[in-house]
């Protein structure tokens, strides 16, 4: 399996993953050019060398008619409630105030867009419709976002940084950049928010920002000794959409390491790190659910296990142990994917007496494994098929197995001589 993990212990921002990503391409200058191609007007980007705590990776420059328009670090968008009939293309003296990995102060125009100012910008994007619309859903989360911390509805929010055509080529180019890698999973490590407040023209918010938490719901965070923002709106929308997963990095065989820098020198390296690379088929984690039996009977003990596979358990296995009072006791143990844990554990409590149960992860090792039917002689017989990792297997179903033998009157070895 492709597997994209992103490592995202100092944050994340737009332009941070656009770097990182770059770096695992074979021609990171062709897709440069290709960026550049994209149709935004007066935009240009660029990818300069870049050295954080001794780390050599690449930082990317976007220029908006020859000025760096620098993204901000924190609640990048607002409400406007007075009439919404006419269309908001307005600009205004607007002062920022932040501190994160582009530290900067500054005072200038810019240009508020809605929704609907996005949307026309994207349309006309020398990109698939497959690009354009992750393009749109990562906008539509940050306008949740933002609608949920200004208690507006969202075609009232309007972005102050994020709208800008800099904030749009950092979109869309991890956006093209996800397409054409094509990750079968994208893990995404606990993300590092920072601590502490930062400076906006709304006035001092925590961090992280209002709109950041309410994009990672349901997303490890966590802070730190660092002051300042650490993980941007921007950065937070694109790690949601994208993100099949999150957790530790995976059992893994990484083929290419890329560095997307910061522009700020922190105490550790200010970079996010993506490692493209192969992964177990058929995933690479499982957990495992397992509890202490003594007083059931091995009838019980069975159904329990006919209730957990039927559930959609990967595997359910028994182990005997000694327990106090040197009383025989049986070890019951779960395998299962993540997203079935909670079922899983409801039916343990269900169908056993126990009255607590164990959760760990593994991670693991597994072979590709597909199922052919072919018809023999005999009928229809399901194969199941295993390769990887140079090894090939191939095993009769056992159901289709025996049916044989009895129709045949052979033992289950005779059967199987019998399908070749």
């Amino acid at each position: 399996m492709k597997t994209l993990y992103l490592d995202c212990g100092m944050g994340a921002a737009g332009d941070m993953l656009t770097a990182a990503l770059i770096e695992l391409l074979p021609d990171p200058d062709a897709f440069i050019r290709e960026l550049n191609a994209l149709g935004l007007p007066g935009v240009r980007i660029a990818r300069e060398p870049a050295v954080k705590c001794g780390i050599t990776g690449t930082h990317i420059a976007v220029t908006v008619d020859g000025q760096e328009e620098e993204s901000l670090d924190v609640s990048l968008g607002h409400a406007h409630e007075h009439d919404h009939e006419h269309e908001h293309d307005h600009e205004h003296e607007h002062e920022h105030e932040h501190e994160h990995s582009h530290e900067h102060t500054h005072t200038h125009a810019h240009h508020h867009s809605g929704m609907h100012d996005i949307e026309h910008i994207v349309s006309h994007l020398a990109v698939s419709e497959k690009v354009k619309n992750d393009v749109l859903a990562v906008y539509g989360l940050i306008a949740e976002a933002e609608s949920h911390a200004h208690g507006a509805p969202v075609e009232e929010i309007h972005f102050h940084e994020v709208g800008t055509l800099d904030a749009v080529a950092d979109v869309a180019a991890v956006c093209l950049l996800m397409d054409r890698l094509s990750p079968d999973e994208v893990v995404v490590s606990p993300i590092h928010v920072g601590s502490g407040h930062v400076h906006c023209a709304h006035g001092i918010l925590p961090v992280p920002a209002p709109a950041t938490a309410f994009i990672l719901r349901d997303a490890p965070i966590y802070g730190g000794s660092i002051q300042g923002e650490l993980c941007t709106p921007t950065g937070a929308a694109l790690l949601k959409h994208f993100a099949t997963r999150f957790g530790a990095m995976p059992v893994m065989k990484p083929t290419a390491i890329g560095y997307g820098m910061g522009k700020k020198d922190l105490p550790a390296a200010n970079c996010v790190r993506a490692m493209l690379g192969e992964s177990g088929a058929s995933g690479d984690a499982v957990v495992e659910l397992s509890c202490n039996l003594d007083d059931m009977t091995g009838e019980a003990v069975g159904f329990a296990m006919e209730q957990l596979l039927a559930a959609g358990a990967l595997d359910v296995y028994t182990l005997p142990i000694g327990m106090k009072k040197s009383r025989p006791g049986i070890l019951l143990q779960v395998l299962c994917r993540e997203q079935d844990r909670e079922k899983l554990v409801a039916l343990l409590f269900r169908h056993t007496t126990t009255l607590g149960v164990r959760e760990s992860t593994l991670s693991r090792w597994v072979l590709d494994r597909r199922e052919e039917t072919t018809e023999t002689p005999y009928g229809a017989v399901r194969r199941k098929l295993s390769s990887d990792y140079g090894v090939t297997r191939e095993k009769v179903e056992y159901d289709d197995l025996a049916r044989v033998a009895r129709e045949q009157g052979v033992s289950l070895e005779e059967a199987r001589k019998l399908l070749g």
